[in-house]
Protein backbone atom coordinates (compact mmCIF):
# COMPACT_ATOMS: atom_id res chain seq x y z
CA UNK A 1 0.00 0.00 0.00
CA UNK A 2 2.78 2.44 0.87
CA UNK A 3 4.64 1.59 -2.36
CA UNK A 4 1.56 2.19 -4.50
CA UNK A 5 0.88 5.49 -2.77
CA UNK A 6 4.42 6.72 -3.37
CA UNK A 7 4.28 5.87 -7.07
CA UNK A 8 1.00 7.71 -7.47
CA UNK A 9 2.36 10.99 -6.10
CA UNK A 10 4.50 13.53 -8.00
CA UNK A 11 6.20 12.57 -11.25
CA UNK A 12 5.26 9.11 -12.49
CA UNK A 13 7.68 6.30 -13.11
CA UNK A 14 9.62 6.96 -16.33
CA UNK A 15 8.31 10.53 -16.61
CA UNK A 16 10.82 13.19 -17.65
CA UNK A 17 10.72 16.76 -16.42
CA UNK A 18 9.19 19.01 -19.06
CA UNK A 19 11.57 21.82 -18.12
CA UNK A 20 14.60 19.58 -18.59
CA UNK A 21 13.27 18.38 -21.92
CA UNK A 22 12.67 21.96 -23.04
CA UNK A 23 16.27 22.86 -22.12
CA UNK A 24 17.53 19.97 -24.22
CA UNK A 25 15.38 21.05 -27.16
CA UNK A 26 16.74 24.61 -26.90
CA UNK A 27 20.32 23.31 -26.91
CA UNK A 28 19.59 21.12 -29.95
CA UNK A 29 18.03 24.07 -31.78
CA UNK A 30 21.06 26.23 -31.00
CA UNK A 31 23.39 23.58 -32.37
CA UNK A 32 21.27 23.17 -35.50
CA UNK A 33 21.34 26.92 -36.13
CA UNK A 34 25.12 26.92 -35.82
CA UNK A 35 25.31 24.21 -38.48
CA UNK A 36 22.98 26.18 -40.76
CA UNK A 37 25.03 29.36 -40.40
CA UNK A 38 28.08 27.35 -41.44
CA UNK A 39 31.09 28.73 -43.30
CA UNK A 40 31.27 32.46 -44.02
CA UNK A 41 32.46 33.49 -47.47
CA UNK A 42 30.73 36.85 -47.93
CA UNK A 43 31.25 40.25 -46.30
CA UNK A 44 28.16 40.93 -44.17
CA UNK A 45 27.34 43.09 -41.18
CA UNK A 46 25.88 41.39 -38.12
CA UNK A 47 22.46 42.99 -38.59
CA UNK A 48 22.19 41.55 -42.08
CA UNK A 49 23.16 38.10 -40.85
CA UNK A 50 20.57 38.29 -38.09
CA UNK A 51 17.85 39.54 -40.45
CA UNK A 52 18.50 37.21 -43.37
CA UNK A 53 19.70 34.03 -41.66
CA UNK A 54 18.42 34.03 -38.07
CA UNK A 55 14.70 33.89 -38.72
CA UNK A 56 12.40 35.76 -36.35
CA UNK A 57 9.51 33.56 -35.17
CA UNK A 58 7.40 35.72 -32.83
CA UNK A 59 4.40 33.39 -32.84
CA UNK A 60 6.43 30.25 -32.25
CA UNK A 61 7.12 27.46 -34.71
CA UNK A 62 5.73 23.99 -34.12
CA UNK A 63 8.36 21.28 -33.88
CA UNK A 64 6.03 18.34 -33.16
CA UNK A 65 2.59 18.11 -31.59
CA UNK A 66 2.30 21.23 -29.39
CA UNK A 67 6.05 21.66 -28.92
CA UNK A 68 7.20 25.12 -30.05
CA UNK A 69 10.39 27.12 -30.20
CA UNK A 70 10.76 30.87 -30.59
CA UNK A 71 14.05 32.26 -31.85
CA UNK A 72 14.92 35.91 -31.24
CA UNK A 73 17.93 38.04 -32.11
CA UNK A 74 18.85 40.02 -28.98
CA UNK A 75 21.99 41.93 -30.03
CA UNK A 76 24.28 42.21 -33.04
CA UNK A 77 27.50 44.00 -33.81
CA UNK A 78 30.49 44.00 -36.15
CA UNK A 79 30.89 42.55 -39.62
CA UNK A 80 32.72 39.80 -41.49
CA UNK A 81 35.41 41.69 -43.39
CA UNK A 82 39.13 40.95 -43.46
CA UNK A 83 40.09 40.08 -39.86
CA UNK A 84 36.97 41.64 -38.31
CA UNK A 85 34.33 39.67 -36.41
CA UNK A 86 30.56 39.82 -36.20
CA UNK A 87 28.49 38.58 -33.25
CA UNK A 88 24.78 37.90 -32.85
CA UNK A 89 23.12 36.96 -29.55
CA UNK A 90 20.10 34.68 -29.93
CA UNK A 91 17.43 33.65 -27.42
CA UNK A 92 15.59 30.34 -27.75
CA UNK A 93 12.26 30.04 -25.94
CA UNK A 94 10.89 26.48 -25.92
CA UNK A 95 7.57 25.10 -24.70
CA UNK A 96 6.76 21.39 -24.53
CA UNK A 97 3.34 19.88 -23.71
CA UNK A 98 2.62 17.13 -21.22
CA UNK A 99 2.92 13.73 -22.86
CA UNK A 100 1.39 10.71 -21.16
CA UNK A 101 2.99 7.29 -21.71
CA UNK A 102 1.68 5.44 -24.75
CA UNK A 103 2.12 2.11 -22.95
CA UNK A 104 2.48 0.87 -19.38
CA UNK A 105 5.87 1.99 -18.13
CA UNK A 106 6.55 3.93 -21.35
CA UNK A 107 8.32 7.26 -21.56
CA UNK A 108 6.39 10.42 -20.79
CA UNK A 109 7.05 13.99 -19.70
CA UNK A 110 5.35 16.76 -17.83
CA UNK A 111 4.61 20.13 -19.45
CA UNK A 112 7.54 22.52 -19.30
CA UNK A 113 9.41 25.42 -20.81
CA UNK A 114 12.93 26.81 -20.98
CA UNK A 115 14.80 29.87 -22.19
CA UNK A 116 18.45 29.67 -23.24
CA UNK A 117 20.70 32.20 -24.96
CA UNK A 118 23.73 31.77 -27.20
CA UNK A 119 26.28 34.02 -28.86
CA UNK A 120 27.23 33.25 -32.46
CA UNK A 121 30.54 34.54 -33.81
CA UNK A 122 31.34 34.99 -37.50
CA UNK A 123 34.63 35.56 -39.31
CA UNK A 124 35.31 35.64 -43.03
CA UNK A 125 36.42 32.27 -44.43
CA UNK A 126 35.82 30.50 -41.12
CA UNK A 127 33.03 28.37 -39.72
CA UNK A 128 30.56 29.91 -37.31
CA UNK A 129 31.18 29.24 -33.62
CA UNK A 130 28.82 29.65 -30.67
CA UNK A 131 28.62 29.37 -26.91
CA UNK A 132 25.94 29.76 -24.27
CA UNK A 133 25.56 33.09 -22.47
CA UNK A 134 23.34 34.40 -19.68
CA UNK A 135 19.96 35.54 -20.95
CA UNK A 136 19.24 39.24 -20.46
CA UNK A 137 15.92 40.31 -19.01
CA UNK A 138 13.30 42.15 -21.00
CA UNK A 139 11.82 41.84 -24.45
CA UNK A 140 13.87 41.40 -27.59
CA UNK A 141 14.59 44.58 -29.59
CA UNK A 142 12.95 45.26 -32.94
CA UNK A 143 14.33 42.83 -35.54
CA UNK A 144 17.26 44.14 -37.60
CA UNK A 145 17.02 44.77 -41.33
CA UNK A 146 19.42 43.41 -43.91
CA UNK A 147 21.56 45.86 -45.85
CA UNK A 148 21.09 45.64 -49.63
CA UNK A 149 23.47 43.17 -51.24
CA UNK A 150 25.30 44.66 -54.26
CA UNK A 151 24.66 42.71 -57.44
CA UNK A 152 24.47 42.97 -61.21
CA UNK A 153 21.10 44.58 -62.08
CA UNK A 154 18.19 42.26 -62.87
CA UNK A 155 18.19 43.49 -66.47
CA UNK A 156 21.97 43.15 -66.75
CA UNK A 157 21.85 40.52 -69.49
CA UNK A 158 19.53 42.67 -71.60
CA UNK A 159 21.75 45.73 -71.10
CA UNK A 160 24.94 43.92 -72.04
CA UNK A 161 23.32 42.21 -75.01
CA UNK A 162 22.18 45.58 -76.35
CA UNK A 163 25.67 47.04 -75.97
CA UNK A 164 27.36 44.10 -77.71
CA UNK A 165 24.99 44.28 -80.66
CA UNK A 166 26.10 47.82 -81.54
CA UNK A 167 29.63 48.10 -80.11
CA UNK A 168 32.84 48.16 -82.10
CA UNK A 169 36.27 47.13 -80.84
CA UNK A 170 37.04 50.80 -80.19
CA UNK A 171 33.78 51.63 -78.35
CA UNK A 172 33.32 48.36 -76.44
CA UNK A 173 34.95 49.27 -73.12
CA UNK A 174 33.32 52.68 -72.81
CA UNK A 175 29.90 51.45 -73.88
CA UNK A 176 29.87 48.62 -71.34
CA UNK A 177 30.98 50.91 -68.50
CA UNK A 178 28.30 53.43 -69.47
CA UNK A 179 25.69 50.66 -69.25
CA UNK A 180 26.95 49.65 -65.78
CA UNK A 181 28.09 52.88 -64.05
CA UNK A 182 27.77 51.61 -60.45
CA UNK A 183 31.09 51.76 -58.63
CA UNK A 184 30.62 48.31 -57.08
CA UNK A 185 30.39 46.67 -60.52
CA UNK A 186 33.60 45.67 -62.30
CA UNK A 187 33.86 45.76 -66.09
CA UNK A 188 36.41 43.88 -68.19
CA UNK A 189 36.35 43.81 -71.99
CA UNK A 190 38.54 42.56 -74.80
CA UNK A 191 38.54 41.60 -78.47
CA UNK A 192 39.61 38.01 -79.08
CA UNK A 193 39.94 36.50 -82.57
CA UNK A 194 37.29 38.84 -83.90
CA UNK A 195 34.87 38.28 -80.98
CA UNK A 196 33.85 41.03 -78.56
CA UNK A 197 34.04 39.76 -74.98
CA UNK A 198 32.63 41.47 -71.89
CA UNK A 199 32.57 40.42 -68.24
CA UNK A 200 30.49 42.42 -65.76
CA UNK A 201 30.29 41.49 -62.09
CA UNK A 202 30.41 42.07 -58.36
CA UNK A 203 33.51 40.13 -57.24
CA UNK A 204 32.68 40.15 -53.52
CA UNK A 205 29.41 38.35 -54.27
CA UNK A 206 30.81 36.02 -56.98
CA UNK A 207 28.18 37.58 -59.24
CA UNK A 208 29.32 37.55 -62.86
CA UNK A 209 27.80 38.07 -66.29
CA UNK A 210 29.94 36.94 -69.23
CA UNK A 211 28.77 37.49 -72.83
CA UNK A 212 30.48 37.19 -76.20
CA UNK A 213 29.54 38.54 -79.63
CA UNK A 214 30.98 36.12 -82.14
CA UNK A 215 32.45 37.29 -85.48
CA UNK A 216 29.15 36.14 -87.02
CA UNK A 217 27.24 38.54 -84.75
CA UNK A 218 25.69 35.93 -82.45
CA UNK A 219 25.49 36.72 -78.72
CA UNK A 220 26.64 33.77 -76.60
CA UNK A 221 26.97 33.08 -72.88
CA UNK A 222 30.03 30.83 -72.40
CA UNK A 223 29.88 28.34 -69.57
CA UNK A 224 32.53 28.22 -66.86
CA UNK A 225 33.18 26.62 -63.49
CA UNK A 226 31.92 29.02 -60.81
CA UNK A 227 34.84 28.09 -58.58
CA UNK A 228 36.90 30.33 -60.87
CA UNK A 229 35.05 33.29 -59.33
CA UNK A 230 36.43 32.54 -55.86
CA UNK A 231 39.20 34.69 -54.32
CA UNK A 232 42.58 33.83 -55.77
CA UNK A 233 41.09 32.41 -58.98
CA UNK A 234 40.44 34.13 -62.35
CA UNK A 235 37.54 36.19 -61.02
CA UNK A 236 34.91 37.88 -63.17
CA UNK A 237 37.15 38.70 -66.12
CA UNK A 238 37.28 38.02 -69.82
CA UNK A 239 39.93 35.38 -69.07
CA UNK A 240 37.03 33.05 -68.19
CA UNK A 241 36.52 32.85 -71.97
CA UNK A 242 39.83 33.90 -73.51
CA UNK A 243 42.17 31.82 -71.32
CA UNK A 244 40.10 29.60 -68.98
CA UNK A 245 41.95 27.68 -66.25
CA UNK A 246 42.98 24.16 -67.14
Amino acid sequence: MLLLASVGCGRGFGEESGDELARDVAAAEAKQLNMELGHRNRVRDAGSIAAAEIVQQPQGTALSDDETVRREALAWSGRTARDERATVDVRFVVTVPERPPVSVGGASNSAGDATRCYRYEFQLYRYTTYHEIDCPSGAAPSPPTAAPVPKVPEDGRQRLTAVLRTATPDTLAGAVRAAFPQDWITVDTTVHEGALVAAVGVPAERDCLLLVRTPAGKIESPGYDRIWLEPGETGCRTGLYVSPPR
